[in-house]
């Protein structure tokens, strides 16, 4: 076999490959076996036609057909292996020649990584929030716990903002009662907006045993996104009663003994709130600086399925779930389709140049992934999946994944080298120190980037 390898953009080549008959014995001799089994001559047993009734009764072209496509695939990889392309996606194959007994000609076009020059990016300065904690954020912190230690009484009054109502809930649209539309018993919040938009204004005010009708759109069911008349019963009315902010309140909500340290605790674990959003920043504004740095040509084939892979999981799996459609999803963000396309594109594009730069990284650092490093992220992706990490391994493994969950975490090590060698300051003009424990992050961060986007270059096999 002789292949030669033709540039035709920066991301995408052309493979003219020529073969020599004789190399197309052993897909003959496949294609033979192959169509013994399937076809019947009277006079013959089943698997034991010869070649020249097989030819003769069948003709040799279906033989040939038979042969090339098995034998593509092996020669398409060679011919890629020999030339040590990185490929994307499904090729384009065309047979320019092919001569009974003599040779098999084909050419295969398909996208391939782009040449990727990493800059210096030692040079990189960012600015991030500064971590600031205010006494206010502390008390809403506070009162936020205090809220859930809230107790409920039975009242002999109409309803007000913040009390607890019983509902019975009956919805209609164009008249009828939908069968999903009837609700008993329902506990509600007044003012905390759980329920349809319109009800805390028609209970306000209505004692146990009143009722009211309002017009809301339906937020999901069977009639999602229509308006509904809805008629609200108030079956009973409850005043919230909190506890009183001191020690005693402290001991109840907390392990702490005073209300001092119930405060301090809160006034800590917000500064590690923002100090994590903090890093979470820096590293989403450190990708930016490296991106605007190198320049990354974008596949076009590679971009368009980067496109339709999202607007179908957009449309198909979250709004799907919501109830709504697109057309009520671009209503509700207050967008037309070109400003959805346009910004499905922008993230497509800056998801594939991500991977590229990430993973050209991953490259001239060497970075490696370790057992334990593969593990903890693991572990990571099995609680935001809802699965035990058990079941969420035994997902990947049997869906040939594992090298997709590297890929991640190793996009995720080459984003924390950047960061590290990056200036970060905050608004206040101090340096940010960001060590090794914001490594998760990073990996997180990678992947947000680059949401959608294949996390591994395939090889997929050709047809003819």
């Amino acid at each position: 076999m002789k292949s030669a390898v033709e540039t035709l953009n920066p991301t995408r080549v052309r493979l003219s490959i020529e073969v020599p008959f004789e190399e197309l014995k052993d897909s003959l001799d496949a294609a033979y076996k192959k169509i013994n089994q399937q076809v019947t001559v009277k006079g013959f047993r089943k698997g034991k036609i010869p070649a020249r009734v097989i030819d003769q009764r069948f003709g040799r072209g279906a033989v040939l057909e038979e042969a090339v496509n098995d034998a593509l695939p092996k020669f398409y990889t060679d011919a890629v292996n020999e030339a040590e392309l990185n490929v994307l996606g499904q090729p384009e194959v065309d047979i320019t020649e092919l001569k009974d007994g003599e040779t098999l000609n084909f050419t295969a076009e398909v996208d391939v990584r782009p040449t990727i020059e990493i800059p210096d990016y030692s040079g990189i300065e960012v600015e991030v929030d500064a971590i600031e904690v205010t006494e206010e954020d502390i008390d809403k912190s506070v009162e936020q716990l205090r809220e859930r230690f809230a107790a409920t009484s039975p009242v002999e009054r109409a309803a007000e903002d913040g009390d607890v109502v019983t509902l019975d809930l009956e919805a209609k649209v164009d008249g009828e009662v939908l069968e999903d539309g009837v609700a008993s018993g329902v506990s509600y919040t007044i003012g905390s907006g759980e329920l349809l938009d319109g009800v805390d204004a028609a209970v306000t005010g209505v004692a146990a045993g009143g009722e009211a009708t309002f017009t809301s759109e339906l937020k999901g069911g069977s009639a999602a996104g229509k308006e509904a008349e809805v008629t609200v019963k108030v079956t009973q009315v409850a005043a919230r009663e909190l506890p009183a902010l001191d020690d005693e309140f402290a001991q109840l909500a907390s392990e702490f003994d005073t209300l001092e340290e119930l405060r301090a605790d809160s006034r800590k674990r917000l500064e590690n709130m923002k100090q994590y959003d903090q890093a979470t920043q820096a590293q989403e504004r450190v990708l930016e600086k490296l991106l605007e740095l190198v320049e990354v040509p974008v596949p076009e084939k590679l971009l368009e399925d980067e496109i339709n892979t999202r607007k179908h999981n957009l449309e198909h799996h979250q709004l799907g779930q919501m109830g709504l459609d697109l057309e009520k999803y671009l209503e509700i963000q207050g967008k037309t389709a070109e400003e959805f396309d346009t910004e499905t594109k922008e993230a497509a594009v800056k998801g594939i140049k991500t991977q590229f730069v990430l993973d050209e990284l991953v490259n001239k650092e060497k970075l490696n992934v370790n057992q334990e490093e593969l593990t903890e992220h693991l572990m990571r992706r099995a609680a935001s999946s809802g699965m035990s990490p058990d079941q969420f391994a035994q997902a990947v493994v049997e869906g040939g994944q594992v090298p997709m969950l590297v890929g991640e975490v190793a996009r995720g090590k080459a984003l924390a080298v950047v960061v590290e060698a990056a200036t970060v300051k905050d608004t206040n003009g101090e340096i940010i120190d960001l060590d090794d424990e914001e490594e998760d992050e990073t990996t997180e961060t990678a992947e947000a980037a680059t949401e959608e986007t294949p996390a591994e270059s395939t090889e997929d096999k050709p047809e003819a």
